[in-house]
């Protein structure tokens, strides 16, 4: 029981990083990643804003980590902001077209890792309340 909270503790870690590692190079470097011909600056200011959530995202996430099994709400309230992410990922996906490998590799984050993770942390909490 004690061993796959903690097992889930460094999944949720790991998972950390990516929005924390992505946010953090959205708002340093902004659109300009992209390499876009034209940068209009309004596109380039949203997209700083939208790669801070992101980047704060991520430390919330990681604020759960200690304590997880007694995280269940935020954990799920996080959780869902990135699978309404990840459905409008998969909606531009539907409507403009597939997008490059790490978009593609975001979504599978988005739609499939994070639900298991909700799921997973749900069961640790259980375990953790039944041995009150």
């Amino acid at each position: 029981m004690m061993r796959e909270r903690r097992i889930l503790q460094v999944f949720v870690a790991v998972a950390c990083l990516v929005p924390i590692l992505t946010g953090l190079n959205g708002v340093l470097r902004g659109a300009a990643m992209f390499r876009l011909p034209h940068l209009p600056a309004g596109l380039d200011s949203h997209f700083r804003y939208l790669s801070g959530i992101f980047l704060m995202l991520g430390f919330a996430f990681a604020s759960t980590i200690p304590a997880i099994e007694r995280q269940g709400p935020r954990f799920r309230l996080l959780g869902a902001m990135v699978v309404i992410g990840g459905l409008g990922r998969a909606l531009s996906w539907a409507t403009i077209g597939p997008p490059g490998l790490g978009h593609r590799l975001g979504l599978v984050m988005e739609l499939v890792v994070v639900p298991l993770l909700m799921l997973w942390q749900a069961r640790v909490a259980r375990q953790a309340q039944a041995r009150i």
